[in-house]
């Protein structure tokens, strides 16, 4: 499997980065809202396997104190192949520098996300556009 990596967002399919959220599944991700948050974004990562998106994450960065790791994806096809592994671990060292390095895990993924440095807060607050269902999946008290 030769796979390309890209940090560019330049002729990017955002319907087809949307598919990827869909098929990986974390959601219903639409293409106008990817776009603007890839194109907010300080980091990204994009993995291709023969033209085809298999892989995407990203991370909000300042520069300096804080860099925070979201919407790591990867197609169904490629899962278990330690490719989610690589992108984090990317992500990671292109936030180097930073005072701290934060990462939203769906729940249930803690530990695979614990073995790539990561340690739970306890400290952490959130509020969610829909705090019932937030609370309903367990990603809040």
């Amino acid at each position: 499997m030769t796979l390309e990596w890209r940090d560019s967002l330049e002729g990017l399919d955002w319907d087809e980065l949307s598919r990827l959220y869909q098929a990986a599944p974390l959601g219903n991700k639409q293409p106008d809202g990817l776009k603007l948050v890839f194109g907010n974004s300080m980091f990204k990562c994009l993995v291709f396997d023969a033209g085809r998106l298999v892989g995407a994450g990203r991370a909000m960065a300042d520069g300096l104190d804080c860099s925070y790791i979201c919407d790591v994806a990867v197609h169904p096809s490629h899962q278990g192949t330690g490719l989610g592994r690589q992108i984090v671990s990317r992500l990671l060292e292109l936030s180097r520098g930073h005072r701290k390095i934060i990462l939203y895990a769906v729940a249930g993924k803690e530990p695979f996300y614990e073995k790539l440095g990561f340690r739970r807060m306890k400290t952490a607050m959130a509020i969610f556009e829909n705090q019932a269902q937030a609370a309903e999946r367990g990603l809040i008290e």
